[in-house]
């Protein structure tokens, strides 16, 4: 059974050297180092976090010792070492110091004892042991804790860089033609959106704009966007150098972006919204891919959700889109909003929730300003929502 027990270092305390040389002696079929000494100069330094022994014996009868002091000198650090108390004689007096050192144990003429006090010092051992290992583990773990602090920090000054390139991308402020206003607000969840809108002249009366919620939050989204981005200025660039008008084209568009998302792999689909408004004939053209909710359109008349139906891009190959048509009221509000609206909306099903938003945006015909405040949009904190949202608003009649 001896050769099972732990190694480990034991120091021992005792100003009579025969007396601690015959309790060694006792316990010499233990597998323990033992270090002798008459006295502890540095309490700290022999029963401390950085103690070099596993356990500690100190005999009580050590002459010269005042073990008030002992007491209260050791109350001013974590004592981390286990101590085992000998003594000559069972008085109350040694045991009342042997609780106030905080002894693990207590030992009356420990060399008739040997068995016992062996197996006494193989806990404190074991203890002492699993202490360190706790240690260790706590500064390896703080450690990671520092690296992934720092980790962070870097992450977050990278989405806070992407977020003012992605920022950058968007429209640098309304856009007006003619008798029409292009405004938009995003608000995202994170630093960087799945949200995007965009919105440009073509040729000498019309405007292409569109609006993409891409699956997911974070960079890999917002890398999508910005594909979706690159797709529409590129097809804009054919048209102005080639008469190319694809992008003039609200299904062409949705068809490319659908092969081009596909193509990259990086699974990831968005709904979208793409349309092309003439401001001279007031005709609006435009194709829905899976997007929710529909368009709304506000007028003196009332409001209502703009019909259209088709996948979203990125998931299906070949995906067919609808184009739809539709001349423009004198005075109107249309605004494509992205799914984060219905998230602001509260519990309630998907039709519920639609429904509360048709009758968010009813009422008097308003700016866009006004319009977001009715959905929430004013004084949302980004901090707390659970998804990005988008909102792209058009608007005739307004001055």
């Amino acid at each position: 059974m001896m050769d099972e027990l732990p190694q480990g270092r034991v120091l021992l305390v005792d100003d009579q050297r025969d007396r601690a040389d015959e309790l060694v002696a006792a316990l010499a079929p233990s597998p323990f180092d033992f270090d002798v000494t008459g006295e502890v100069p540095d309490l700290e330094a022999a029963l401390g976090s950085g103690s070099p022994w596993d356990c500690v014996l100190c005999h009580v009868g050590l002459s010269h010792v005042s073990w008030a002091s002992v007491r209260r000198a050791m109350r001013n650090f974590d004592v981390q070492v286990p101590v085992i108390v000998l003594a000559d004689d069972r008085d109350m007096d040694s045991m009342t110091t042997a609780l106030g050192l905080g002894a693990t144990d207590f030992f009356v003429k420990p060399q008739e004892r040997a068995g016992l006090l062996i197996r006494s010092i193989e806990r404190g051992v074991n203890h002492r042991r699993l202490q360190r290992a706790l240690e260790t583990s706590n500064d390896r773990l703080e450690q990671s804790n520092t690296e992934l602090r720092h980790s962070l920090r870097i992450l977050e000054h990278d989405q806070q860089a992407g977020r003012q390139v992605q920022m950058a991308l968007l429209p640098a402020g309304p856009l007006r033609q003619g008798e029409y206003w292009f405004s938009h607000k995003i608000v995202p969840s994170l630093y960087l959106s799945g949200d995007f809108t965009d919105y440009f002249s073509v040729g000498e009366h019309e405007i292409v704009f569109f609006l993409a919620d891409v699956s997911g939050h974070g960079s890999s989204s917002a890398f999508a966007t910005v594909l979706l981005k690159n797709l529409f200025a590129r097809k804009r660039s054919d048209f102005l150098r080639r008469g190319d008008h694809a992008v003039a084209s609200p299904r062409e568009m949705l068809e490319l972006a659908n092969s081009e998302l596909l193509e990259l792999e990086i699974n990831k689909y968005a709904t979208m919204v793409v349309g092309v408004l003439n401001f001279q004939t007031h005709q609006l053209t435009y194709s829905v891919a899976g997007h929710l909710p529909h368009p709304v359109l506000l007028d003196e008349e009332g409001v209502i959700y703009l019909e259209g139906e088709g996948p979203p891009v990125g998931l299906i190959e070949n995906a067919d889109y609808t184009e739809h048509a539709t001349t423009l009221p004198e005075r109107f509000v249309l605004a494509l909003l992205s799914d984060g609206i219905l998230e602001l909306l509260g519990d309630g099903s998907l039709i519920e929730k639609e429904a509360l938003l048709l009758s968010r945006v009813a009422g008097p015909l308003d700016s866009p300003r006004v319009l977001a405040d009715r959905l929430g949009l004013g004084a949302v904190d980004a901090n707390h929502l659970p998804d990005d949202v988008a909102a792209l608003f058009i608007t005739r009649g307004f001055n």
